[in-house]
């Protein structure tokens, strides 16, 4: 028996699991991660224990499933994208924490951009100016960390986002490389050319020498250090998070969307072989690339979902754990007027407003605990009607069918509430790993262990979520929910 080992690196947690020949997870092992505020606006992460819990559940994963280092074939990586970090190549260690992709430190640089090289940046990468994307967090490291920009001309530094920093870590500092789809989010990839950009690196003040090779999604890409398996497997598949859950979800054909609920909400449609411009706030993105065959998206980013829910939890002491949320929000008929915007790190597409920030709506004396945990789910599943409505103009395409994924997904209340507000059908399958899967997928077809027109048969059978809610009682409730924005 051979097998595919799929490391999920998130925001969240770290996961290795274990796939057999039929797609299915025999093994799953996780170990949560928490994040680190140190100033209002700062997200980060320490970037050691990143690689530490992804080893160590990884090395967990294979004992439990009892399978050997020989018997697994190749390694797919996925994991949290644009989440910045530079290390020292001499000694391996990262010269500052991992700044979070949710971290708003470089807001007001962003701001200060001009609108021509907004545009010019909008042109070459397909991604709007952010504090988002890894560009102003890399410049904020190489300018506020001792001797950093010193080092880096010097040739002594280097930059990965967390794909990269585990396989340099994964491989003993032999591989220094990212894949397209991470690396079209830094905000330095044409995605033309698939080429890091001279122009943008000058524009940014980000010198050449410490960018990874950009390769393929699939193929032979790297080699594990022998020390940390116990015997060297190839490591043949990589993509960041989001891209990796659309080709989980099979949706290799253009127009066909899914829908991730993690830590935040991300929307992707694939939009084939070329890329659209949204004229509505959305991003264009390199979805895969396999052999001379790159696939584009239109993706919808969504910051803060599940995280909502984890703030219920840790901040404000309303649940106990996150999958009773569920049961809670039916056991009231409605929110009792209350709205959560749920902008804890701004607003991201279609608004790209990094000002705005949360807010709870509507409190009245009659306001329990159940109507705030209710209006926290009903606003995740607004903002991804934000970003599907979004979607749908700029690809001129009516999206009949979402397929969906992610921890959140798991959450019954909010999909069917989710199908009532869109008035489309919901699909989740029977396995949610879909991000995992869609990393271990890229990682078998690069050695044979699946052929890609054979994937469809791995995929069990979908758990479906139909709208019940009448469409002009969805229609009011979106109206009521986007005063408060507006």
């Amino acid at each position: 028996m051979t097998y595919i080992l799929s490391l999920d690196q998130g925001t969240g947690s770290s996961r290795a699991v274990v796939f057999n020949h039929q797609g299915k997870a025999i093994r799953i092992r996780q170990k949560e991660l928490s994040q680190t505020y140190p100033r209002a606006m700062y997200v980060e992460q320490d970037p050691n224990l990143l690689v530490k819990t992804q080893i160590q559940v990884a090395q967990e994963v294979l004992k439990d499933a009892n399978v050997s280092p020989n018997q697994v074939l190749a390694i797919g990586i996925t994991n949290q994208r644009e989440t910045t970090i530079v290390w020292n190549k001499q000694t391996g260690q990262a010269i500052y924490n991992a700044i979070v992709w949710q971290d708003q430190r470089t807001k007001e640089a962003c701001q200060q951009m001009s609108t021509s090289n907004c545009e010019l940046i909008r042109k070459k990468t397909g991604l709007i100016v952010d504090p988002y994307f890894s560009a102003t967090k890399i410049r904020w490291i190489l300018d506020h960390v001792p001797n950093a920009r010193a080092m880096a001309e010097q040739g002594n530094l280097l930059f990965g986002t967390v794909d990269t920093w585990l396989i340099w870590n994964l491989t003993g500092g032999k591989a220094h490389i990212t894949d397209v789809s991470n690396a079209s989010r830094t905000m330095l990839l044409n995605i033309h050319t698939l080429q890091w950009d001279d122009e943008l690196l000058n524009l940014f003040d980000i010198p050449k020498s410490i960018l990874p090779k950009v390769t393929d999604s699939s193929g032979m890409l790297a080699q594990t250090d022998p020390q940390i398996f116990g015997s060297a497997i190839p490591i043949s598949g990589i993509a960041g998070d989001q891209q990796a859950a659309l080709f989980g979800q099979q949706c290799f054909n253009a127009g066909m969307a899914k829908n991730t609920y993690g830590t935040g909400c991300f929307m992707l449609m694939n939009t084939g072989d070329k890329v659209v411009r949204s004229q509505h706030g959305l991003l264009s993105t390199v979805a895969w690339k396999i052999g001379n065959d790159t696939t584009y998206a239109l993706e919808g980013s969504v910051f803060i979902a599940g995280a909502a829910v984890k703030w219920l939890r840790d901040q404000l002491g309303l649940i106990e754990t996150v999958s009773e949320t569920s049961d809670i929000a039916r056991s009231v008929p409605d929110n009792g007027g209350v709205y959560v915007i749920p902008a804890f790190s701004g607003l991201g597409a279609p608004y790209w407003n990094s000002e705005v920030n949360g807010s709870v709506s509507g409190l009245t004396l009659g306001t329990g605990k159940a109507h705030i945990v209710r209006a926290t789910l009903e606003s995740i599943a607004y903002r991804t009607k934000d970003v599907l409505d979004a979607m749908v103009h700029d690809s001129k395409i009516k999206i009949p069918f979402l397929a969906v994924d992610g921890g959140a997904s798991n959450n019954d209340f909010l999909m069917q509430f989710q199908s009532d507000i869109l008035q489309i059908p919901l699909g989740r399958p029977q396995d949610a790993e879909s991000t995992a899967l869609g990393a271990a997928f890229l990682a078998g077809l690069a050695v044979g262990f699946w052929e890609k027109d054979k994937l469809r048969q791995t995929i069990g059978k979908e758990r479906l979520y139909e709208p019940k809610m009448p469409d002009d009682q969805a229609k009011y409730l979106y109206k009521e929910w986007k005063k408060q924005i507006d």
